[in-house]
């Protein structure tokens, strides 16, 4: 069965996008097959997996609204073994044209039943709309990337909140993925201090793996490239590689078994 986990949080800039290309493309590159699902307006992870406006033809607004089927939506990267349904300015009005549906937390979760892809990575926007509902309801797991920062326990309990919420109405077996430090700084008091406090809140839930500050993971989006391929050898595609890898042992997945 396909993995499916929601990347998201919240608060905005803390680097889901990133984390949603970059993890989808290191664990592409242990040979596992992933699907992008950009539920985002502003559609950035299109955009940095190498999918140009002018070429989406058929979206996740067309998947969730239109009822589109799921393959005829999904299209190529540049990357093997990853796939992305892409994400446009269309999806801006989901709430309001979804509103009336019977199924509308559902929807994303039906048009997935049939992915026999290894993993399947939502891309959430930075609010708690339908979209992400939607997200919630499909997913097996939260995945969130949480910035070294001094709001962040702040917003890390109102998502949890939200997942207790979905948990107790669409979906009872949502579960934490992981916490994952982005942006991270060790030489600030204040960043050490964060991972600290949510070490201690949320235990072994905290990945090992600390994304840090990095220009290159920065820079890889404007080239429309993952930073596994923009800059292999920089510390954020390390860093990215290496959460991929922490993922996969966590799953009872090996670099042998790929």
């Amino acid at each position: 069965m396909s993995r499916v986990v929601a990347i998201t949080n919240q608060k905005g800039g803390v680097g889901k996008t990133t984390t949603t290309i970059s993890l989808g493309a290191a664990l592409a590159g242990e040979g596992r097959s992933v699907l992008v699902i950009d539920l985002d307006p502003q559609g950035n992870a299109s955009t940095g997996l190498g999918v140009m406006p002018e070429d989406r033809d058929l979206t996740t607004y067309d998947l969730l609204v239109e009822g589109a089927d799921l393959g005829d939506c999904i299209v190529g990267t540049g990357t093997a073994n990853l796939r992305i349904v892409t994400g446009t300015g269309d999806l801006s009005s989901a709430d309001v044209e979804l509103m009336g549906e019977r199924r509308r937390l559902h929807l994303l979760a039906d048009a997935l039943s049939a992915t026999t892809d290894d993993y399947v990575l939502l891309d959430c926007p930075p609010s708690l709309n339908l979209l992400t509902l939607n997200a919630l309801t499909a997913a097996g797991s939260v995945l969130i990337p949480l910035q070294s920062e001094f709001y962040a326990l702040e917003g890390l309990s109102q998502l949890m909140r939200t997942v207790r919420t979905v948990r107790e109405g669409p979906n009872p077996a949502l579960r934490i993925e992981g916490v994952v430090l982005t942006m991270f700084d060790g030489r600030n008091n204040l960043a050490r201090q964060v991972e600290q406090d949510v070490r201690a809140a949320m235990g072994d839930l905290v990945f090992g793996t600390r994304i840090p500050r990095n220009v290159r993971l920065s820079e890889a989006p404007s080239f429309a490239q993952p930073i596994t391929e923009y800059d292999p050898l920089s510390v954020g595609s390390r860093a990215y590689k290496a959460l991929a890898a922490e993922m996969l042992k966590r799953h009872g997945w090996t670099e042998d078994a790929a």
